[in-house]
């Protein structure tokens, strides 16, 4: 009897796992009411998207807000349709689209939820609401695109789109998921770290036909998202608004800045667009149309194009003489028109009248002392010292490399230096009369526009300036925008240098810009015609106001518009009159640039 225990205990084991495992069988193979039950009330994982920080003008006006979106999100494991006819009629979608979207959300995942339908608007969600719940696997996921309730600065504002496949691959916080919003371009990419804000999660119960049955746990492990950071813009909306208005049907630029302090309170890219219309599910089309459009509405001129600076540059070459001692304001040279073209003018004339005159000898004639100064008897070395020499200085003033502003896509200009001439006629090959075109902003010289606006703000601080900037504060403090622009940046001439190039440059509007002059108004400035060998002539003027207390620096470029004293000079002369004084006075000279005729 006792050998037999051990035969009865086995058998017992055996009998109760057999029984066990025909238990288990039955339910999770034969009987799947369990697993129904147990899908009946489905936890959801839903991302909390936060809205992004707003951004004001410089006088609190809000310029950039917030609108709700609705993305319809679809779980490819519960995702049922029963009459496909009427679904399509209902959400507005195509019998291909959806199957494409449901493809690509089981290649995704079987579980997750991918995007079925994007950028729903408030009023076709109002639509389509009440029928979610017929159709178990979808859900709605609320996000929210920029909005503008005045259509201007688009360039400098930028624009935010969906992350595309190498922006996630480069996301090494892994903050970024398929399908988020990012900044593309402007103050959105720049600041796109403040303006984000951080994602929330919350759970919550929902039945196998996506009913919500409530929080998860009452919510303990839900986190809240957090809005982004607003941002208060130097920009001054109704300068902005004003000098779009002049712009219009103009290719060209115009940047004002707050010569004290760096604030960029205009940026204006011709032709422009409205950036309401880069937002929203029609976003992809028309971003398409307007790369695509010969006039490049996209292309933001004031950082990335580059011209010749022209007459304006002889200010600068003046100063470089100054400090090196090389020129005095007596320092007086025939304009002798055997070296270059110039027009007329009283002759001979000192430094004072070369400026006041835009003397084109005068200049040829100054450069060559400032680049061959006999360091070497070599004449071919002399010149390539000295023209390296003379660029160092040159770059001081904020040229030939970027500025730093605070959108991306700036570029540098150009200032040459011996290499390139190497490159281009062989070295020892090239002496000063192959790159005399310098003296007068020509030649090899680029600058782009706000670089020529930085250099009105160093003429009226004499000899300083701030990296020009976007935002004035965020969060409401001014001490939070990045430090680069609270520094102050010596040019390396000496202020007392200065005194005479203002007077001159006031001296000068009588001379050459007459249009700009303001009554009561001191308005400082320099008209520049920047050869184009593509056809016209572009229309150039730098300024700034008031001459002895400078509030405003401007530079304006007008494409194809000939001489700076007209299309330019006008422009920037209203612009300043607009912003110091709130008002326009001269109603003839608007409508003069309004038309756009600036062939007299």
């Amino acid at each position: 009897m006792n050998d037999q225990r051990p035969v009865v205990i086995i058998i017992f084991i055996f009998s109760v796992g057999l029984i066990l495992l025909i238990k288990l069988f039955s339910i999770q193979v034969v009987d799947d009411s369990f697993m129904k039950r147990a899908e009946r009330n489905a936890v959801q994982r839903v991302v909390d998207h936060p809205y992004r920080g707003l951004i004001y003008d410089r006088n609190g006006k809000l310029l950039v807000y917030n609108n709700p979106i609705f993305d319809l999100m679809l779980v490819p494991q519960e995702f049922e349709v029963g009459d496909t006819t009427r679904f399509l009629e209902l959400f507005g979608i195509s019998k291909e689209n959806l199957i494409e979207a449901y493809n690509a959300a089981k290649k995704y995942s079987w579980v997750k939820p991918s995007p079925l339908i994007k950028q729903i608007s408030t009023t076709d969600f109002a639509r389509i609401q009440d029928y979610l719940i017929d159709y178990p696997g979808l859900f709605v996921m609320t996000r929210s695109v920029r909005a503008y309730p005045q259509p201007v600065a688009s360039h400098a504002l930028g624009y935010i789109g969906e992350i595309n496949a190498r922006q996630l691959e480069n996301d090494t916080t892994n903050y970024y998921s398929q399908g988020d919003y990012v900044g593309l371009s402007g103050l959105e990419r720049y600041y796109e770290q403040v303006l984000r804000g951080r994602k929330g999660v919350k759970y919550k119960m929902v039945n196998v036909r996506g009913v919500d049955k409530g929080p998860f746990k009452d919510g303990e492990y839900d986190t809240a998202s957090v809005a982004g950071t607003n941002l208060t813009s130097t920009i001054d909306m109704e300068l902005q608004r004003y000098g779009e208005m002049l712009m219009a049907g103009k290719t060209g630029s115009v940047v004002a800045i707050e010569p004290k302090t760096g604030e960029i309170l205009s940026m204006i890219s011709a032709p422009f667009y409205d950036p309401n219309q880069l937002t929203g599910s029609e976003f992809g089309k028309t971003y398409t149309a307007l790369n695509r459009m010969e006039t490049k509405p996209l292309f933001n001129r004031p950082i990335m194009a580059k011209y010749p600076p022209g007459s304006i540059f002889k200010v600068v070459q003046s100063l470089i003489g100054l400090q090196d001692g090389i020129l005095t304001p007596e320092t007086t040279f025939a304009c002798n028109r055997s070296l270059v073209a110039c027009h007329n003018h009283p002759s001979p004339v000192n430094l004072f009248g070369a400026i006041r005159n835009s003397c084109n000898p005068y200049y040829h004639q100054a450069f060559r002392k400032i680049i061959n100064r006999e360091i070497s008897s070599n004449t071919y070395k002399d010149t390539e010292i000295g023209l390296n020499d003379w660029r160092e200085k040159v770059m001081k003033f904020g040229l030939g490399t970027s500025l730093g502003v605070d959108i991306t896509g700036e570029l540098g200009g150009d200032v040459p230096s011996s290499k390139l001439y190497d490159r281009f006629y062989g070295e020892g090959r090239w002496k000063y009369s192959t790159i005399y075109s310098l003296s007068i902003g020509q030649g090899e010289l680029q600058v782009t526009p706000i670089q020529m606006a930085n250099l009105a703000a160093i003429f009226a601080n004499k000899g300083y300036f701030y990296t020009p900037h976007l935002v004035k504060a965020v969060n409401g403090d001014p001490n939070q925008i990045p430090e680069k622009f609270r520094i102050k940046r010596d040019v390396g001439v000496d202020a007392h240098h200065f005194d005479m190039i203002q007077d001159a440059m006031a001296e000068a509007l009588y001379g050459t810009a007459a249009r700009a002059i303001i009554q009561d108004i001191v308005v400082a400035g320099k008209t520049g015609t920047a050869q184009n060998p593509h056809g016209e002539d572009h229309s150039v003027f730098v300024a700034f106001a008031p001459k002895d207390d400078p509030k405003i620096a401007i530079a304006v470029y007008v494409e194809n518009a000939g001489w700076g004293g007209r299309a330019a000079a006008s422009t920037a002369s209203l612009m300043i009159e607009k912003y110091l004084r709130g008002s326009i006075n001269r109603q003839a000279l608007e409508e003069y640039v309004l038309v756009g005729n600036f062939k007299n």
